[in-house]
């Protein structure tokens, strides 16, 4: 049943390295992830939906190449677009700033390590990638699944209240035209007394 709730988790790996790709994508699956490869930032932003620039994306097949990721795994080195290019991408994108990204590279730059935490990375593991490293991931996937779920639920809550509020200023409206029709307002029935008729009894 463990393994099943983990393969829910979809894991994005980018890398320019075909052997990195091929070792992440191993050891990814050995831990029950779906995993999806590219070997570059662009195209990594082009499978999220999230092109180049920002009409590049074809309004006519808006979920075509967009698919539902709970994790980014990405190497620092890249050519074009590094992995902190592309980390800061992500987080400047409304619709996926909630995706957790981890920055992996085979140097040790303390700085530049700082940098990509500060950032918004998750973690930055330094390479070869061990098995161990992919259990480190799963607090983040699961983050990123309960705060995708808060999201909808919250969407669902306004949606239900806006309903609501909509509904009851309708059936108000009416109730208040029913009485104004129905000469039910107390003050259209009943005589009203003024001070000049008191001052007579």
């Amino acid at each position: 049943m463990g393994v099943d709730r983990e393969a829910e988790f979809h894991v994005l790996a980018v890398d320019d390295s075909l052997i990195d790709r091929k070792l992440i994508e191993r050891l990814l699956r050995t831990s029950s992830y779906q995993v999806t490869t590219v070997d570059s930032g662009s195209k990594a932003l082009e499978l999220l939906g999230l092109g180049e620039e920002p009409g590049l994306s074809s309004p006519a097949s808006p979920d075509k190449n967009e698919i539902e990721v709970n994790l980014i795994i990405t190497d620092y080195c890249m050519p074009g677009m590094t992995g902190y290019d592309l980390l800061k991408r992500i987080k400047g994108s409304s619709s996926l700033k909630g995706i957790p990204v981890v920055i992996m590279s085979s140097e040790n730059v303390p700085s530049r390590i700082n940098r990509c935490l500060e950032g918004g990375a998750e973690e930055f593991f330094l390479k070869p990638i061990q098995l161990s490293d992919m259990t480190r991931l799963r607090p983040y996937m699961q983050k990123g699944k309960v705060k995708e779920q808060q999201q909808s639920q919250q969407q669902q809550q306004q949606l239900q209240e806006k309903n609501i509020t909509s509904g009851s200023s309708n059936s108000n409206s009416n109730k208040r035209k029913a009485m104004e029709d129905g000469g039910i307002f107390p003050e259209k029935t009943r005589p009203r007394l003024s001070s000049s008729s008191l001052a007579s009894v």
